[in-house]
């Protein structure tokens, strides 16, 4: 099987059922967002360091599997027949608050806001969370225009929240601080 069609040239993409549409849709820049976002999470599953990141590294994952589950989603016209149930649910968000729970257990108290970065992992995380949040904005401006099912805008918020999180364990794994805002310091 050869990796290019050529039936993207003129600038149209196929959703889920073959409908052609612009590859610069709402739609597709949703779900293209959602892809990157994975691309990012992917980056900073290579940057764990192996030893005391493994459930770290399992969930994550997993949230790139279930990622590829919102790109489906979001890849079916809202007036096609889906021919199955949504594959995002309101059981995948619940997931997703109790693995920012379990990470929180093992996290100090937050009091302040944090510098996105500090390891490699963490930053790469930071960066897939501000993806995370630019499709969910960007599935906000979807839904103004056609409908949306409400647990893929549930499941963004709570994925930027989770990375979040992930990020700081990602640098309590690695020995690394957090780094607090300090208003008006500059150097």
């Amino acid at each position: 099987m050869r990796i290019y069609t050529r039936t993207g040239d003129g600038g149209q993409t196929s959703l889920r059922w073959g409908e052609r549409v612009p590859k610069n849709a709402l739609r597709v820049e949703a779900y293209g967002t959602v892809d990157e976002a994975n691309a990012h999470i992917g980056l900073a599953v290579a940057f764990l360091e192996p030893a005391g990141a493994g459930p770290l590294r399992a969930l994550l994952l997993r949230v790139q599997r279930e990622l590829f589950d919102v790109g489906a989603d979001l890849a079916t016209p809202p007036d096609r027949e889906r021919g199955e149930q949504p594959r995002v649910t309101d059981q995948m968000v619940a997931r997703l608050e109790a693995d920012i729970d379990e990470l929180e257990r093992g996290l100090d108290a937050l009091r302040n806001f944090i510098l996105p970065g500090g390891s490699r992992a963490a930053a790469a995380l930071h960066v897939a969370r501000t993806v995370v949040r630019r499709a969910e904005r960007q599935l906000v401006s979807l839904a103004e225009r056609e409908p949306v099912d409400p647990a893929l805008l549930k499941y963004l918020n709570r994925l930027s929240d989770l990375l979040f999180v992930a990020a700081r364990a990602a640098n309590r794994a690695s020995g690394q601080p957090d780094v607090i805002v300090e208003w008006g310091k500059r150097s």
